[in-house]
């Protein structure tokens, strides 16, 4: 397998680019090599610069759901496109995506479109800050939500894969506003909460998280911190960037049976266009401007061409709920392979699944937070992530990030990748 042209287009990146990347999980510093440069891809494949073809198991780190291009949305993307790309001016589109989110989200009431996840969370806080009249928030080590001062702290996806624990450009005040426990430690976040009594805004979570590996929430865990924050009136928000609309229609509020006070979404909203949102209850909603005092704005808020991709695929995902059963049966025949295949090698491992969102994690211990994901044989996953790419198998370049799996892989898809893994792992150990 040839790369040539991904290793001159990345040399080439450099000299224009910090990195030759836009975002630093790409540029393969966690696990080595050169990162490939992608031209192309339809269905569950990627295809890169050298003609290269290979099975997805980010699909654009969530949304792509059904699939690259996707047809309904692809032509839906077309038929708007000839009306310009953007108004900055309201349009009935945007009505009709907040009426469709509000019908498959339990506890939404308003909504407000943004253009990023990390905009959709940071505006979120802001919100929780100017509601209750506090600074300070809580979040959990390993999750990630969005490059915005207050998430800087002790985050995971490619801050873990990094290891920056301190991020310079992040003042000493933003930090200390940031609260911190351990995913999974209830008697951390009810020792802060006393600590703190009346200080603290909001406790912000990803109820499944995906940029430590897949770290599932132990039973009880969500429900107590929800009671903690009835109890104390602290505002709840759970980050669905990542769950929203992909473990349930109502996302992980839905699967996982847990009330938020506000949520924030990005990814599959948008069907792969730059997009987030941020919504709750109204009573929580209502100091947003322009109808209260906790400004928030943006030009391409509300795109059109973003909401008309997002309005498309939502749209077959609620009107075709057994979709996302498929994509979770995929996924269950996939970790039966990959506990097989592991299993008969002896190497200490753990495969941590929800839905169709699923990670290894070669430990001999459960993975349940930051410190356990990170103490796992993360130098095996990276021989591991190239013997796969070898393979035509594209995994997340990073052991601190969740595999999301497509509805258009097929039977044959998944037996390549459980034959690659086998291939690989008897490569490697």
């Amino acid at each position: 397998m040839s790369i040539q042209k991904s290793e001159s287009l990345f040399q080439r990146a450099q000299q224009s680019i910090p990195g030759g990347v836009n975002s630093p999980v790409r540029a393969f510093k966690s696990v080595g090599g050169t990162p490939l440069f992608i031209s192309k891809a339809k269905g569950t494949y990627l295809y890169d610069a050298d003609g290269n073809r290979y099975i997805d198991y980010i699909a654009s780190w969530g949304p792509m759901i059904l699939g690259h291009a996707y047809e309904p949305v692809i032509k839906a993307i077309q038929e708007q496109a000839v009306y310009s790309t953007s108004y900055g001016a309201p349009t009935e589109l945007e009505i009709k995506m907040a009426e469709l989110i509000k019908s498959m989200v339990p506890n939404v009431d308003l909504i407000r479109m943004v253009s990023s996840g990390t905009e959709a969370c940071m505006s979120a806080i802001r919100v929780a800050r100017g509601y209750t009249g506090r600074n300070k928030i809580i979040k959990f080590e390993g999750c990630y939500h969005g490059h915005a001062d207050s998430f800087l702290v002790k985050a995971g996806s490619g801050v873990a894969t990094f290891n920056i624990q301190t991020v310079p450009g992040v003042t000493a005040g933003v930090a200390a506003d940031t609260l911190t426990c351990a995913y999974n430690d209830l008697p951390a976040v009810e020792k802060l909460v006393q600590e703190h009594k009346g200080e603290i805004a909001a406790i912000i979570i990803e109820p499944v998280a995906g940029n430590m590996g897949c770290i599932l929430p132990q039973p009880g865990f969500l429900e107590s911190l929800r009671k903690i924050c009835t109890d104390e009136g602290i505002l709840f928000i759970f980050d669905e960037v990542m769950t929203g609309f992909r473990l349930a229609k109502g996302g992980a509020q839905e699967r996982l049976g847990i009330d938020a006070d506000l949520v924030t979404y990005g990814k599959v909203i948008g069907a792969g266009m730059p997009v987030g949102a941020f919504g709750g209850k109204r009573q929580f909603m209502e100091v947003v401007s322009p109808l209260g005092n906790v400004y928030q704005a943006g030009t391409l808020s509300g795109n059109p061409i973003a909401m008309i991709a997002g309005y498309t695929l939502l749209s077959i995902l609620n009107d075709q709920p057994l979709l996302l059963k498929e994509i979770e049966d995929k996924t269950l025949y996939l970790k039966e392979g990959l506990d097989k295949v592991l299993a008969a090698t002896g190497t200490p491992y753990v495969i941590n699944q929800l839905g169709s969102m699923i990670s290894i994690h070669f430990s001999d211990h459960a993975v349940t937070d930051f410190a356990s994901a990170a103490s796992a044989n993360n130098q095996l996953f990276n021989k591991f992530f190239h013997a796969m790419l070898k393979r035509g198998v594209y995994l997340p370049p990073s052991a601190f990030e969740s595999w999301f799996l497509n509805n258009a892989l097929t039977q044959e898809d998944l037996d390549a990748t459980i034959k690659a893994t086998k291939e690989s792992l008897e490569e490697i150990l």
